[in-house]
């Protein structure tokens, strides 16, 4: 706990069985005070597992949710249990778990209430291996979404994220799309609501194990992305009213 704030990683597992040990074992728990993981309907023993290593909330979905799905029962069980930092944490060791006491640090201490892992900070994300084509599409994607969106964010596409418990209450996060880009949804969220985002440089590590969409997955969460961008932008000018954007009452 920092500052009497309740601390809680969320973990979004799919297929995570290979890869949990190592990540929960890098966990801070001097500063986290309850682990979440949601089993989106694998097909191994990632929910066995988390409870053989004592996750404190251990959730299998009787059917596969999607990614956006499966976040959305990690921030609903997060508030529910009165965290009051959310940090999210892939369960595949693609991004180390040491960062989130300093992610943790910047929120508590009421100096960003949202906070960003970015790969493409330093020399991160092509030095962790991230495949070139990945690299370039982020770079466009985060060039036309900083345009549109009135930003300057690093990337709007990494999955290491931690937010106030504020944050997940002003926005209409559980209105978002159930598939990958309910990750860009939300940020459009924050950004149009005026929560202020910091980013830290974080290392990050592509192998056999950790998880990836493939390409074609990719290219539709691409024009997702661009969907997004330009509903945000068309109403922030005005021309346009996108009900995702509404405050949450």
């Amino acid at each position: 706990m920092i500052k009497g704030k309740k601390v809680v990683v969320v973990m979004p597992a799919y297929n995570a069985e290979q890869t949990l040990e190592k990540t929960y074992n890098e966990i801070p728990f001097d500063v986290v005070d309850q682990v979440i993981l949601v089993d989106d309907h694998g097909t191994d023993e990632t929910a066995e597992l988390a409870k053989s290593l004592g996750v404190n909330h251990v959730i299998r979905h009787q059917k596969n949710m999607g990614y956006g799905g499966n976040q959305k029962t990690c921030y609903n069980k997060a508030l529910e249990i009165g965290a009051d930092i959310i940090i999210m944490v892939h369960p595949d060791y693609q991004y180390t778990p040491k960062l989130i006491e300093s992610m943790a640090y910047l929120i508590a201490n009421d100096v960003y209430p949202v906070v960003l892992g970015s790969r493409i900070l330093g020399k991160g994300a092509l030095k962790g291996g991230m495949p070139i084509y990945k690299y370039i599409a982020n770079r466009m994607l985060t060039f036309f979404q900083n345009v549109m969106v009135g930003q300057k964010l690093s990337e709007y596409h990494t999955g290491y994220r931690a937010f106030s418990k504020e944050v997940l209450n002003g926005i209409l996060f559980n209105e978002n799309s159930d598939d990958f880009v309910f990750d860009n949804q939300m940020l459009s969220q924050i950004i149009y609501n005026d929560f202020e985002i910091a980013e830290i440089t974080c290392p990050t590590k592509y192998f056999e194990e950790a998880s990836s969409i493939n390409l074609s997955r990719s290219i539709t969460y691409g024009f997702g992305v661009l969907s997004t961008s330009l509903k945000h932008f068309f109403t922030r000018t005005g021309l346009y009213n996108w009900k995702l954007l509404t405050k949450n009452k």
